[in-house]
């Protein structure tokens, strides 16, 4: 499983601290051989769309775990825009909400994966979106 030449920066936006399932999800990416940028804690969006276009990345992976999700979602999306980078895809985890989570979806995000996720469901949806 995996794409070879892939890649996706992963991070977390905001104040929210909380990075191991980041960190577990990285570590999944890389063993299936994505390259994974990890921009770690406390991004604005405006730094991870600037890494995006530094990285030439196919997809930036974001957790959320103190329900901060819709307000950088959107901001992240918005500076995605605004930088002509709207091919990369985005893809979402943590403590979301169902109706968030299809809130999200019709925003444009390509996945979101809520605690518990099997590994290879993680694997399989980034594969398809990425495909």
């Amino acid at each position: 499983m995996g794409l070879q030449g892939k890649r996706l920066i992963l991070g977390k936006l905001g104040l929210d601290g909380h990075d191991n399932g980041l960190r577990i999800v990285a570590k999944w990416l890389v063993n299936a051989g994505y390259e994974v940028i990890y921009a770690g804690l406390y991004n604005s969006p405006q730094r991870l769309v600037q890494m995006a276009v530094e990285e030439n990345v196919d997809a930036i992976g974001i957790s959320f775990l103190g329900c901060e999700h819709l307000y950088y979602t959107e901001r992240l999306l918005s500076e995605l825009k605004k930088g002509d980078m709207g091919h990369v895809k985005v893809i979402l985890g943590g403590v979301i909400p169902p109706d968030d989570a299809r809130e999200l979806k019709s925003m444009g995000i390509g996945a979101v994966f809520t605690p518990g996720t099997p590994k290879q469901e993680i694997l399989k949806a980034v594969e398809a979106l990425l495909n």
